[in-house]
């Protein structure tokens, strides 16, 4: 999966702090970088299980929290927005926290400030992408956490990175291509990129609009469904998509632990 500089970049910026409160508005000095849950600290060699329902548990359970996290930052985020658009009033924190959004998911905001066009566009990027698709195409893409690039590189999502040096060089690259496997500085930033990504590249713009016609007929968010927003998240199209629907309905119960 292509991901461009200013995800990396930015994905050192993203949402950090969130209160045990899911719907208190977050401030701007609650937008700087974090560091991953305590949970996180320690990353497991998922190759040393020898069951793959214990591997699968575990990677569960390592994985989970930072997304939960994130979800959480992005409940809050997108409350506020909800809470500013109705108010039409803003103080200078609430400026920067527009501002700070409008950067982080590539969204300008228009010189005389957000309209309702603005905001009905910041509401589908600054959202939640559920657990059990974040999940499923972690462990897709990092053979549940044994892949060279999730050991080595942290890289949970095949994510790519285009300037020499910037990550692994995958061995099987292709004559003529100069990408690189991006290397993280932990899992957790790896699933921040992820979450960026999804949320304000083009390419998943189908993804953001199934997301909001189910909000808007007042439906759960479904990962299944979200899925067929990612036809272009691998080359290989509608098979991916299948094949991650069906490893969202098949390891379910993995999904919901914890």
């Amino acid at each position: 999966m292509k991901l461009s500089r200013a995800v990396l970049a930015s994905a050192a910026l993203f949402l950090s702090a969130c209160s045990d409160a899911p719907n208190e508005t977050l401030t701007v000095s609650q937008l700087q970088p974090a560091s991953p849950p305590p949970s996180m600290d320690v990353k497991p060699d998922f190759r040393e299980f020898q069951l793959v329902d214990e591997k699968k548990k575990a990677f569960v359970s390592f994985m989970k929290p930072g997304v939960d996290y994130i979800n959480g930052l992005l409940v809050s985020a997108h409350n506020r927005l909800i809470a500013l658009e109705k108010s039409g009033s803003m103080n200078e924190d609430d400026k920067q926290f527009l501002s700070r959004v409008s950067e982080l998911f590539n969204h300008p905001l228009p010189e005389n400030g957000p309209d309702k066009t603005w905001y009905k566009e910041a509401l589908k990027r600054v959202d939640v992408i559920p657990a059990d698709l974040v999940l499923t195409q972690a462990a897709k893409e990092s053979g549940w956490g044994t892949s060279r690039f999730a050991r080595e590189g942290n890289n949970y999502f095949g994510q790519w990175c285009y300037t020499a040096g910037c990550g692994l060089v995958p061995g099987a690259r292709t004559e003529g291509m100069t990408h690189e496997v991006a290397v993280f500085d932990d899992a957790y930033q790896s699933i921040r990129a992820y979450f960026l990504n999804v949320n304000r590249n083009r390419a998943y713009a189908g993804l953001r609009d199934i997301r909001s016609k189910l909000r808007k007929s007042n439906q759960p968010l479904s990962g299944e469904a979200l899925a067929n927003g990612l036809i272009s998240y691998s080359e290989r199209g509608q098979a991916y998509v299948d094949e991650v629907q069906g490893m969202i309905r098949y390891n379910e119960n993995y999904w919901s632990q914890g």
